[in-house]
């Protein structure tokens, strides 16, 4: 897909931010978004934690996102969304405080969770999806133009630090919604059913201020406090999804991940997180040059299948695939430890890939979720064997639990270059 008349993966790494402590890119741009790998609170000169607690580290992921915003000639007000993991929930009131000192005017939207561990011990890692005006085909004139549109409804609950949607070009990212009623900004009365409920209306609601249909929503992140509560928050998934007729009549359903927590702000049960198309795109594109652009789903018999799940949903110029473990075709858990696992998720990812004619140099982001983070080592072996050029961005979080006691869990954003306008 590199000819000269289509989208390429545009990866780029700067000597003013940390060299990636695994084999992964800084930043890798694709169409009109830049996706950086989650940044750590490393030192670039000496390629350790910077002294200090939760403060300094903080200061240091941001200061790394701005170096390698920076380096690819573009600014921090073009940061469409930020997602903050920390170790303990109690020091998120200390990285809003540095947020604002670089976040002063503009806010991106924005996902904050408390994980089990990070890499290297650190207590908090930040990362960053940056808009890409100019986009990446080559020697073709872009939309250069393109501008960012921002959201807030008091229908759904508003907070200064986040916006609760950011479109650009094709694609809307929503805030994580919390289970708030947006009257009383406090968590809904009930439980873990109810705090679903809560949050996929916010969901709802702001999908609703901007025109944009619920079934238009190509993936979902679901953080929960208690993994055990997955069959209660899907009990309440299934009355939500799918949401219209149309999407009825094909059993529409988004991609989806699902992610432990060891803790959610206002002691949450549940949070849940939304990527969703935007089909009009953001000015100056006309609504008349939608250009027809549908979104394209799709399953396939060779890796495992969920009814609540689409393997693979592919809108505009990006595919989201769904969380995959380290399965079998009969759902069944491979034998061997970290790096066979790791083998089996990135097999199903390859088998999903290959399904819609796409190979694994078009994976631009991964998100790992580990059991134990120090078997970060024994996945990289498995991981070096599928990209072994090392160009996707990538995130490392450490979970207490993931789905049939597996290991690792993996999820990826895959470039589509011929975009999803109807087959004429």
């Amino acid at each position: 897909m590199s000819s000269i008349n289509v989208n390429s993966v545009l990866a780029r790494n700067s000597e003013n931010a940390p060299k990636s402590i695994g084999p992964y890119s800084q930043t890798v741009a694709f169409s009109h978004y830049n996706n950086l790998s989650a940044q750590l609170p490393i030192d670039a000169k000496t390629g350790q934690l910077v002294s200090g607690g939760i403060k300094e580290q903080a200061e240091q992921c941001f200061n790394n996102i701005k170096a390698i915003v920076q380096s690819i000639d573009h600014q921090m007000s073009d940061v469409v969304r930020i997602s903050v993991f920390v170790t303990n929930i109690k020091d998120v009131d200390a990285v809003d405080a540095v947020f604002k000192t670089f976040f002063s005017t503009y806010v991106p939207t924005r996902t904050t969770v408390a994980v089990a561990a990070l890499p290297m011990n650190a207590l908090v890692q930040v990362e960053a999806l940056v808009s890409h005006g100019e986009g990446t085909i080559p020697n073709a004139p872009q939309s250069g133009d393109l501008i960012k549109l921002t959201n807030n409804t008091a229908n759904a609950p508003v907070n200064t630090l986040s916006a609760q949607a950011v479109a650009f070009s094709h694609y809307n990212n929503l805030s994580a919604q919390l289970p708030i009623d947006p009257k009383s900004g406090r968590v809904v009365a009930g439980g873990v059913k109810e705090q679903t409920a809560q949050c996929l209306k916010n969901i709802k609601s702001i999908l609703e201020s901007i025109d944009v249909p619920f079934d238009d929503i190509v993936k979902i992140n679901i953080f929960l406090k208690n993994l055990s509560d997955i069959e209660a928050v899907n009990q309440v998934y299934s009355t939500f999804f799918p949401d219209s007729a149309i999407a009825r009549a094909v059993a529409y359903v988004p991609a989806r991940t699902t992610i432990a927590a060891s803790a959610l702000l206002m002691d949450a049960l549940v949070q849940i997180e939304a990527v969703v198309s935007h089909g009009d795109g953001t000015p100056p594109q006309a609504v008349e040059h939608r250009h027809g652009i549908v979104i394209w789903a799709k399953n396939t018999e060779n890796a495992p299948k969920c009814n609540l799940s689409t393997q693979t949903v592919a809108f505009s110029h990006y595919n989201h695939l769904s969380a995959q473990l380290p399965l079998n075709l009969d759902l069944e858990l491979v034998s061997g430890g970290a790096k066979e696992q790791a083998e089996q998720c990135l097999k199903n990812i390859k088998a999903i890939l290959q399904s819609i004619d796409h190979v694994m140099e078009d994976v631009v982001k991964v998100n790992i979720f580990l059991k134990d983070i120090e078997d970060i080592t024994a996945v990289d072996e498995a991981y070096k064997i599928f990209f072994p050029e090392g160009i996707p961005a990538r995130r490392t979080v450490g979970v207490s639990e993931l789905p049939h006691d597996a290991l690792i869990q993996i999820d990826v954003v895959v470039a589509n270059a011929e975009g999803t306008a109807p087959k004429v």
